[in-house]
């Protein structure tokens, strides 16, 4: 900034030099805002999304599932992260952005060009209203979205016993009553070396043995067709066995599945109006936790405005010190570790008692609040280096 643009008056024609400078100013920090905040939401986002996707490896070596599949499933938990990592990379980012123009004396520069209190903390808002309006969008539609397109997939895998529950090699226990071991299995379904011990009928359990067999869906569910293989029943009553020889053999596994044919969808795969239309005989319990999912999707969003605040505030209202700020900077994490606590604490009692939702508003409109009225207050004080500078 050139020394002859510190001081004018805002009459006449320095009024549009004025205005242009604000822009500029804005346009300035707004900018490293929001490049800092992409930054720590992508490596962030990256890491949480690294580990939490190795918890589905087992599904590629212990299912047989594909690797398109795994990417698949990884990317539909990649939004859940986004939403918890983007209010804390706007705070980094703000926090980080503005105690760099304190240190290098740019702030001390900006008033004394005569940049009031609330210009200065414009670029922090302005960058945290636009991660609130993605985090709404977000709470709108792609989290519902993607947790329920993960939690169909899941149930789907979950019933899909010749992909997922048979692994070769190993005796697969697919209910309390039947276990299936198969040597091995191609990419077609197809499996050779089958065993099969069914104990539905305790006082006449079964062992199948089979060469070969093939996994088909039907309407009625899937089956699993052997061929050149012995039925064997022992008859605990008598202790006879009797072996029965055959040349095709269909076993009925539909009913051994993991989980019927129904499934409800919870609270986090609704959508807004879905979780503001009441559900035909929900029950209390359901109602509440319908009610509680509704207002944790409109505060997440706020709580990006709340951790921009906080940083502001700290560093804004304080006096320039050549020492640096390190005592403001830790007094900002300090204030914004609190307001997570609290916010997963009232979340964590809110599940069980409504009535926690209110502070939990509390809890994102005291550092909004807070912070307009110190700004506001403060607007002639500013940063003092030395000589009190005019808002």
């Amino acid at each position: 900034m050139r020394p002859g643009e510190r001081n004018f008056t805002l009459s006449g024609r320095n009024s549009a030099t004025y205005n242009g400078l604000m822009n500029q100013l804005t346009r300035y920090i707004l900018r490293q805002t929001i490049g800092i905040t992409i930054v720590v939401a992508v490596v962030f986002t990256a890491a949480v999304w690294l580990v939490e996707s190795l918890r589905l490896i087992d599904l590629i070596v212990n299912r047989g599932l594909s690797l398109g599949l795994f990417l698949y499933l990884a990317m539909l938990i990649l939004p859940r992260f986004i939403d918890a990592v983007l209010p804390v990379a706007v705070f980094i980012a703000v926090l980080f952005i503005y105690n760099r123009l304190i240190t290098e004396s740019e702030l001390v520069v900006m008033r004394s060009a005569g940049v009031s209190q609330l210009a200065l903390a414009r670029p922090a808002m302005l960058a945290s209203a636009l991660a609130t309006c993605l985090l709404m969008l977000m709470s709108i539609y792609f989290l519902p979205a993607s947790n329920r397109a993960f939690k169909d997939l899941q149930f789907e895998i979950r019933n899909k016993i010749a992909s997922v529950l048979l692994v070769e090699g190993t005796f697969n226990t697919i209910s309390d009553n039947v276990t299936i071991y198969v040597r091995a299995r191609d990419a077609e379904g197809d499996v050779s070396g089958i065993v099969i011990y069914d104990s539905r009928d305790r006082t006449r359990p079964m062992t199948i043995v089979a060469e070969h067999g093939a996994f088909v869906a039907t309407e009625q569910g899937p089956r699993l067709i052997m061929v050149k293989g012995s039925r064997q029943v022992f008859d605990r009553s008598n202790g006879h066995l009797s072996v029965l020889s055959f040349d095709q053999y269909t076993l009925d596994l539909d009913k051994y599945r993991d989980a019927t044919g129904i499934r409800y969808r919870q609270p986090e795969e609704l959508y807004l109006h879905e979780l503001l239309t009441p559900q035909p005989g929900e029950t209390l319990t359901t109602r509440q936790a319908r009610l509680v999912e509704l207002n944790f999707r409109l505060i997440n969003p706020l709580s990006a405005l709340a951790l921009a605040a906080i940083p502001i505030v700290c560093l804004l209202t304080g006096e320039f010190s050549r020492r640096g700020q390190i005592w403001r900077v830790l007094q900002a994490v300090a204030l914004a570790f609190l307001f997570e606590a609290f916010d997963v604490g009232f979340k964590n009692i809110a599940v069980r008692h409504a009535a926690a939702i209110v502070p939990l508003y509390l809890n994102v409109l005291v550092p909004l609040v807070a912070t307009f009225s110190l700004l506001t207050w403060r607007g002639g004080r500013g940063l003092r280096f030395g000589r009190r500078v005019a808002a």
